[in-house]
């Protein structure tokens, strides 16, 4: 089963770490057992899911770089069903300090699927939320992913961005990664007022075809002010327009992984 999904935009503010957090908390929700990893050193998925990304021991960094065990870097988060191994600031020396290390793209792949396997059976997904460039951090994550989610923001420049990160994902493909896959593309920011919104919209949907999800994450104040609060907004405010989206992709998201299921069959 494929279930290691990275999150990725080398482009900031296009709503990745706002989907990490809230379309796991929406499967949580669904009765799924999910992993968030945060490979951002940044931490915000970590404190949008009630954790602290100043916590000296229990972070992926620290398991990275093999000062931490890795049971006991995962935390409950403050959704039922949805765990976290929490994010560092010190992640951003990484690339330094691994610099003399042939094999540190595939660091993180060995600790989630050779060393610590029997841990990681009991989650159906593990989301890792990227950092928003192509650092090694990034490289990380593809290398041991299953699959891609893409949200792409419906802003001028968003296509030719996401072009640029094809033709990484691509190159990571051919030396790093050869099964890697894009499971879904999730347009963010839509204002359905703004005409912008509805070409890019087209667009996608016209390139990348049925890996565009149906669901449309819109501008919601609510998405925006549920971070300041340490909850995802599927907890601040379950009823708005923005949560409900999520709820819609979650379930859309399983219909996707039964389809998938049904193909290999």
């Amino acid at each position: 089963m494929k279930k290691i999904i990275s999150v990725i935009n080398q482009k900031g503010g296009v709503g990745k770490t706002t989907t990490v957090v809230n379309l796991s908390t929406a499967l949580a929700q669904l009765g799924r057992k999910i992993l968030v990893i945060d490979l951002d050193p940044q931490g915000n998925a970590t404190t949008g899911l009630g954790k602290s990304n100043s916590e000296n021991d229990k972070n992926i960094y620290k398991v990275i770089i093999g000062q931490s065990d890795l049971k006991n870097s995962i935390q409950k988060s403050c959704v039922e069903n949805l765990d976290i191994i929490g994010s560092n600031v010190n992640l951003s020396g990484l690339e330094v300090e691994t610099a003399n290390d042939p094999d540190r793209a595939f660091l993180l792949k060995k600790i989630l699927t050779e060393k610590n396997k029997d841990i990681f059976d009991k989650y159906e997904n593990i989301f890792i939320d990227c950092p928003p460039s192509l650092s090694l951090l990034t490289v990380m994550s593809l290398v041991v992913a299953d699959e891609l989610l893409v949200p792409l923001q419906t802003e001028f420049f968003a296509l030719e961005g996401i072009s640029q990160l094809v033709k990484t994902i691509e190159r990571i493909k051919i030396n790093l990664n050869p099964t890697l896959e894009i499971r879904g593309i999730l347009l963010t920011m839509f204002d359905k007022r703004n005409k912008l919104s509805t070409q890019v919209d087209d667009e996608a949907r016209k390139y990348f075809k049925e890996k565009v999800y149906k669901t449309v994450i819109p501008r919601n104040v609510r998405l925006s002010e549920a971070p300041s609060h340490g909850v995802p907004c599927i907890l601040y405010d379950k009823a708005c327009l923005g949560s409900q989206s999520y709820i819609s992709l979650a379930k859309e998201f399983i219909n996707q992984g039964k389809a998938s299921s049904e193909r290999i069959q």
